[in-house]
């Protein structure tokens, strides 16, 4: 299975972007295909490999036939805002169709003329400003894809044309035309606004080269390369400062307006804003990994995973406009052939109904809504990789929280060390540190930090860790155990067991406890504050999962005031409980963690949110959300943006098919002219992608 993206510059037509979709998806060797008409991307899932360079020249070809003025561009990494025409940039050309017809359409009006002139005139104005859209009508037509808004539009002014109503003919194509170009401008304003949120993408770095300083793309730069970041530059790359101090603008990447100290051996991030002084920077990553990377293409691959609303509506939209379509074609032929009423009355109505039938209002601002409540997220530092994911926030009822790194610092200090059988405290800290000196655990890391004295690892043999228990080494020829109480009882090892708040490390040395060393660690600031304004939000149950031992986790829970704790829990016991969470549940379950440990959880959740600043990749990549400040209340904020979001996009639904149906039914018993018709379909369209620009507002 191979993917590729398609960039599809100067795509402005909703409705020709579904059938895009739909059309791409029927091509033999495509798996799954996603056209997101908000970034102009299209996303192509192929089984073989071999026939990508076929399939992608079918897409051309259909794309020409639907779309003769978009441009097709292979291998798009990021979203383009900058194309050369957009919907709704008119060049000269358009203007002047406009003014001219304009100015034709008003003289008759004017003059008062009748008769032939008066037909000349009008069909001059009428040809000027509709010619483009019956011609792309009839190419449509041949393409065997009518049902659109150039076919509708075509049908209902010539037939306007053919009943004698010549100014509605050339008013409605006019205004449509007039309208067509606001909504344009509205489109791309939302677009801009969108873009502006994520624009952290950093122009240059000042590379040191030789003695030198060389200004280059971020992507040339290497991992090892030094840079100099300026005051008021982005950081281009993420690296460890090795020279001067300066303050942080994080904001672009945490949402936090907080600036951030800085020195050297502070790790900083692409995307950072240096405030004051000149520092020097080694880079720890390329380009296309570093943060600032990450985090776009998450905001800009969200699109791709449509919202459950928008796979709704696009199914909706190809049902829709050809339901009107007959259902206009009965209401012109019955009462008029079979019932003998005036067949120019019937006939008008019926094109009242195709001038509504186009369903441009819900295909354009339903996407713009949910990509805007990810863009309103990134802001605050919470990356979405879905509108399914947004839109699932709303059916959150309960919260499953790792405790280390989620609820707690993870950050641990040695509090008390206690030694048996003749060990003193010093013997046991340096075996536990020896045999936790290969270990990235955060309570291994603090064990050899309060040993504080070099650690010669030639005096370690056969290392091995045990995930969920701890660690067994073979040290100065002895078999020693460092972990908890499950690990001693996998050994038949009698422990002498510790009651603490803490985590509980047991030393043991050739089959016999020698010593206990207990590590605390804290909580996170504001952890109760913000566990209380998620339950807020309307979030039910709450439930901590910890592999820390019962009593310390209960401890934790009652202080934050989780309803649920376990404890003694290793990482396939929590996928276990979570599997059991989900079944016993009604709305949708998410799960809050930081660690490697978490990945399979994450995975496993309905909504899997990670805390990314100090997270690990793999959780990263397994979870739907990511948190970049570790702050769990970022939740409940995510949950608010989410809300805000469905509510703009109920309001575009409810308001877009209530003003058409309204005029629908009004056109059908004669009330409703075409003008009110031209404002059902543009002047709704308009109105509904401003309402989603809301969406950004956090």
């Amino acid at each position: 299975m191979k993917e590729f993206i398609l960039g599809l510059e100067g795509l402005n037509c909703a409705g020709c972007a579904s059938k895009i979709e739909k059309l791409t998806n029927e091509i033999d060797g495509v798996d799954n295909a996603t056209l997101d008409f908000v970034t102009k991307k299209l996303r192509v899932e192929v089984v073989e490999e071999d026939r990508t360079t076929g399939i992608i020249e079918e897409i051309k070809n259909i794309v020409k036939r639907l779309e003769p003025g978009v441009n097709v561009v292979e291998e798009i990494t990021s979203v383009q805002y900058n194309h050369h025409h957009e919907h709704g940039d008119l060049d000269k050309r358009d203007i002047m169709k406009i003014l001219i017809s304009g100015i034709l359409f008003a003289i008759p009006w004017l003059s008062k003329l009748d008769g032939i002139p008066r037909f000349t005139i009008y069909l001059a104005a009428y040809v000027i400003i509709g010619s483009e859209i019956i011609i792309k009508a009839i190419k449509n037509l041949f393409a065997k894809q009518p049902f659109d808004e150039n076919f509708l539009m075509t049908v209902a002014t010539l037939g306007a044309f053919a009943i004698g109503e010549y100014p509605e003919g050339v008013a409605v194509m006019l205004f449509y035309q007039i309208g067509e170009f606001f909504q344009g401008l509205a489109v791309n304003h939302s677009r801009k606004s969108i873009s502006s949120l994520i624009d952290i993408r950093p122009d240059y770095a000042n590379l040191e080269k030789d003695g030198e300083i060389i200004i280059v793309s971020p992507k040339e730069v290497h991992v090892g390369d030094r840079i100099i970041v300026k005051p008021g530059e982005k950081v281009p790359l993420d690296g460890i400062v090795i020279e001067g101090k300066s303050t942080v603008d994080t904001s672009n990447i945490t949402g936090e307006p907080v600036p951030k100290e800085i020195n050297i051996g502070d790790r900083v991030l692409s995307g950072f804003i240096n405030n004051e002084g000149l520092i020097k920077v080694e880079v720890e990553k390329q380009f296309k990994d570093s943060t600032v990377s990450k985090i776009l293409d998450l905001v800009e691959n969200a699109a791709s995973r449509k919202a459950p609303t928008e796979n709704f509506i696009t199914k909706f939209a190809r049902y829709y406009t050809p339901v009107v379509v007959f259902i206009a074609l009965a209401i012109g032929i019955i009462p008029s052939v079979l019932l003998g009423y005036n067949i120019s009355d019937w006939a008008y109505r019926a094109f009242v109904f195709l001038v509504i039938s186009c369903p441009c209002a819900l295909v354009i601002s339903i996407p713009l809504g949910f990509f805007g409540g990810i863009g309103a997220a990134s802001k605050v530092g919470i990356l979405v990789k879905g509108g399914n994911y947004l839109e699932g926030l709303n059916e959150v009822d309960t919260i499953v929280f790792d405790k280390t790194g989620t609820i707690t610092k993870g950050i641990f200090k040695v509090t008390t060390i206690d030694s048996y059988n003749g060990v003193t405290e010093e013997e046991v800290l340096e075996l536990a540190a020896l045999g936790e000196s290969f270990s990235n655990h955060p309570i291994g890391k603090s064990i050899v930090e309060a040993y504080e004295k070099e650690i010669d690892k030639t005096r370690i043999d056969n290392y091995r860790e045990i995930p969920g228990k701890g660690i067994e080494a073979e040290i100065d020829g002895n078999m020693v155990f460092v972990g908890n109480k499950k690990l001693f009882e996998d050994q038949n090892i009698k422990i002498t067991e510790k009651a603490s708040i803490g985590t509980t490390v047991y030393v043991g040395k050739n089959g016999v406890h020698i010593g206990t060393i207990e590590v605390s660690d804290e909580l996170k600031e504001g952890v109760i504050e913000d566990i209380r304004s998620i339950k807020s939000e309307g979030v039910k149950r709450t439930i901590m999962l910890s592999g820390d031992k019962e009593e310390t986790a209960k401890k934790v829970s009652k202080i934050v005031d989780i309803d649920e704790v376990y404890g003694n829990l290793l990482p396939q016991d929590k996928v276990k409980i979570l599997e059991e969470i989900i079944k016993e549940t009604r709305g949708k379950v998410a799960f809050v963690g930081d660690g490697v440990n978490d990945a399979p959880v994450l995975a496993r959740a309905d909504i899997g949110i990670a805390m990314g600043a100090l997270g690990s990749d793999a959780a990263i990549e397994a979870s739907n959300i990511v948190i970049m400040t570790d702050e769990i209340g970022k939740i409940a904020k995510g949950i608010r943006i989410a809300k805000n979001t469905k509510k703009i996009v109920v309001q575009n639904i409810v308001f877009a098919l209530g003003v058409k149906l309204i005029v629908l039914v009004l056109g059908a018993f004669g009330i409703a002219t075409m003008w009110e018709a031209v404002f059902a379909d543009v002047g709704v369209s308009i109105i509904a992608i401003l309402n989603s620009v809301r969406a950004l507002k956090i």
